[in-house]
């Protein structure tokens, strides 16, 4: 067992609360564009910002639990409540697009004529830009720090902002041309498109809530054990990565070479583990199983000078995705 921790949880924590106050000042600087405007578009558009503010005060919640330390009841932590969150944010995502197409359709069937759009779109626009600039920084927080939550706050945030910029775009239209059911064309089409960036973030959530197969990681770790292999490393199979919010736990089982002590065994194991850790910046616990070598392992193993070696060596078992994956020892079934 092999624990690498890392600090982060406070600071993705500190920012998240700001996103929180500044979706609340935006919030209220939309409503006085609806206010000036008259606009359903942008009347719209502030309702979705209350999405934005429950959204960020979950994701507050979510990393104040995630950063809780192990307990008698969540013996692997509470990492996951982070998949639940973000689910939870890809459905108001969901809403919101809902509520903008019904406000766009209610204006097109019974009109609906703006007014001061020349101040409203200064307003609207700078939204936009505090928005679009909120969610990259948001991304990449989420990123260096590995936090579905800030990760999926920052989609919600830039999704925002197509949708403000759709609001804009619409005004600028219904300022030149006078068609007023301009505006709720574009924004029926950019709620229809958050809907599609909701979905998308449900649809993370639940791979990581049900632990879903990650092939990009599994590679990126077989990848860096191919490279590193070492020849007493007879086999590796049966690993399992689970991510618990921006936390890793991988199970494994290494083959050696049964004639090892106890202790030269576990060194082995320890040295493999310190390796996968030490190039990773997430926190990791991991799981390995140590197996002895048996008389088909000698096809795979690439011992030189075994004094035990039974059968001649065949094949070198390429560790990658799939390999490593694999629940029982190569060569097993032979």
């Amino acid at each position: 067992m092999h624990t690498q921790h890392n600090g982060n949880s406070a600071a993705s924590f500190s920012f998240q609360r700001n996103v929180a106050i500044i979706g609340i000042l935006l919030f209220l600087l939309k409503l006085f564009a609806w206010y000036l405007t008259n606009s359903d578009a942008v009347f719209s558009d502030a309702m979705e910002s209350i999405v934005n503010i429950i959204a960020a005060f979950m994701g507050l919640y979510s990393l104040y639990l995630a950063a809780k330390p192990k307990d008698y009841e969540h013996p692997y932590g509470h990492g996951k409540v982070e998949f639940v969150t973000s689910g939870v944010e890809g459905a108001l995502i969901i809403f919101a697009g809902i509520l903008i197409i019904i406000e766009a359709v209610k204006s097109l069937l019974h009109g609906n004529v703006p007014k001061d759009l020349d101040y409203g779109m200064l307003l609207i626009a700078a939204t936009a830009i505090i928005n679009y600039l909120l969610g990259y920084f948001s991304i990449q927080k989420g990123i260096a720090e590995n936090s579905l939550v800030l990760q999926s706050s920052g989609k919600h945030l830039q999704s925002d902002t197509l949708t403000t910029a759709g609001v804009v775009i619409s005004m600028i239209l219904v300022y030149f041309t006078r068609l007023n059911w301009i505006d709720a064309a574009v924004a029926a089409f950019f709620g229809g498109y958050i809907i599609f960036v909701g979905y998308r973030i449900i649809r993370s959530a639940l791979s990581g809530i049900m632990d879903e197969a990650d092939p990009g990681m599994l590679k990126e770790v077989a990848d860096f054990l191919e490279k590193n292999r070492r020849p007493t490393w007879i086999d590796v199979h049966n690993m399992r990565i689970q991510q618990h919010g921006s936390g890793l736990h991988i199970d494994a089982h290494l083959t050696l070479p049964y004639y090892l002590q106890l202790k030269d065994a576990h060194r082995e194991m320890e040295e493999l583990i310190v390796m996968i850790a030490e190039v990773n910046s997430r926190s990791i616990e991991f799981n390995f199983h140590m197996d002895d070598c048996k008389p088909f392992s000698c096809e795979i193993c690439m011992l030189e000078n075994c004094p035990v070696r039974q059968q001649e060596f065949k094949q070198k078992i390429t560790w990658d995705a799939v390999t490593i994956s694999q629940p029982k020892k190569h060569n097993q079934d032979r």
